[in-house]
């Protein structure tokens, strides 16, 4: 990687200011994610503080075993994601390449164990639209009387667990679309990794993508808790 050329770009008087200008950039882009993440979080929290009983049986149908193994997946991700840019930073282009291939084999298990929980979610006729009127299914044998009333008790309940799943996919998916944005970056750097393009002087891309994903990772970590973890687990 030593003999990599530097690439600076003409606008620039010399790579120090040409990484300061990237980073910046990058954290310009961060806050504005901050910004909308915030907006979904503020949303999530209002409801759940006024439809709690509904979230927490929300919460208690999610697979909280696949939601914990992916947060350490996500954290191990962050990790290689780190070591990719310490390689880079010491001109190592094989490790940079090793690290990269492991950042992105982890972000697509991540993928893989989210499509699973959402293919059970689907089975389960959890789907937003849908779960209200699946779960009266098991009605339809009670005289008819009785099976209004208890549509009736139910109804409320079965809305505010919907509500819930209507947060879940979305906030949830928003962050699958980040993740699969992420590895798309790393396949372009692992590229230009294979082709020498960093060094120990030029490594500016491979850490401002660092920022990105550890930022998609930090999400996650707010994810977690506020969707499996409501109202505890026995």
């Amino acid at each position: 990687m030593s003999e990599a050329p530097l690439a600076l770009a003409h606008q620039f008087d010399d790579l120090d200011q040409q990484h300061e200008a990237g980073s910046l950039g990058m954290w310009v882009f961060l806050v504005t994610e901050i910004m909308f993440f915030g907006g979904l979080f503020a949303g999530y929290t209002i409801y759940r503080s006024l439809y709690l009983e509904g979230f927490v049986a929300g919460s208690h149908i999610l697979n909280i075993k696949l939601g914990a193994t992916n947060t350490a997946v996500l954290i191990a991700s962050s990790f290689t994601m780190a070591m990719a840019v310490h390689s880079a930073q010491k001109g190592r282009r094989r490790a940079v390449m090793g690290f990269l291939l492991l950042t992105m084999l982890l972000g697509f298990t991540f993928l893989g164990i989210k499509c699973v929980e959402y293919h059970d979610k689907y089975v389960e006729h959890l789907i937003p639209c849908e779960s209200v009127a699946c779960s009266n299914l098991g009605l339809q044998f009670a005289p008819v009387e009785q099976a209004l009333q208890e549509i009736q008790k139910q109804h409320a309940q079965l809305a505010h667990v919907e509500l819930y799943f209507c947060f879940y996919f979305f906030m949830t998916g928003m962050h699958a679309l980040h993740m699969i944005i992420g590895i798309g970056i790393m396949t372009y750097l692992l590229l230009m990794a294979r082709r020498g393009k960093f060094n120990a002087q030029y490594y500016a891309p491979i850490e401002v993508a660092g920022l990105y994903w550890h930022f998609v990772d930090i999400v996650w970590i707010f994810l977690f808790p506020l969707l499996y973890l409501i109202g505890g687990r026995y």
